[in-house]
């Protein structure tokens, strides 16, 4: 008896362990199809970068297609940013609000969200890791909505278009982050 219970343990197990994957493939698969995959950043990476952006205590850190959640986070934890997290992906937004409870750090605020329905307006820095094309889609509302002097990072990828806004470039292997300023 004892033996049957514990085999039927072991395939409950399995059988959710399973199920679970097939859950997070495709929400993976569904993260690429709506405009960028999930490539988590680099903890160096991100702390260099967030360091260059120059961010105080009190000022709100977008970041549009935030994954898990690591940049936004570190804004909130290392410079007592007010942070909102966006990402179409409920399994991501999941495990982002997970990993902040369970590192204690608060005053985030994950939603799923199509970026193009986000707020952008009261934002002091927009974080974006986004493919090209997506970014040309965004420009437009970044002119429109974006409040005055709201810095736009957008780490991999230059958006065409900006030279003039671009006013800081780090220049790293494998992604670049560049900083834009539409209006001071």
């Amino acid at each position: 008896m004892f033996v049957l219970i514990s085999y039927s343990i072991l395939i409950l197990l399995e059988l959710i362990f399973a199920i679970s994957l097939c859950i997070y493939t495709l929400s993976l698969f569904w993260s690429s199809i709506m405009g960028s995959p999930y490539v988590p950043t680099k903890k160096k990476e991100l702390i260099n970068f967030l360091k260059e952006a120059r961010i105080k205590k009190g000022q709100i850190f977008l970041e549009l297609g935030c994954g898990d959640g690591r940049v936004v986070k570190t804004a909130v934890k290392e410079y007592a940013a007010k942070g909102i997290g966006i990402d179409i992906n409920p399994t991501l937004i999941f495990w982002a609000k997970f990993i902040a409870k369970l590192t204690k750090v608060s005053g985030i605020e994950f939603k799923v969200q199509n970026i193009f329905k986000t707020d952008v307006s009261k934002a002091d820095f927009i974080y974006l890791f986004l493919m090209p094309k997506l970014l040309e889609k965004l420009k437009t509302k970044f002119e429109e909505e974006s409040k005055k002097n709201a810095v736009i990072i957008s780490h991999g990828f230059k958006i065409l278009g900006w030279e003039k806004y671009n006013y800081k470039t780090i220049v790293n292997k494998p992604f670049p982050t560049y900083y834009y300023k539409l209006r001071s």
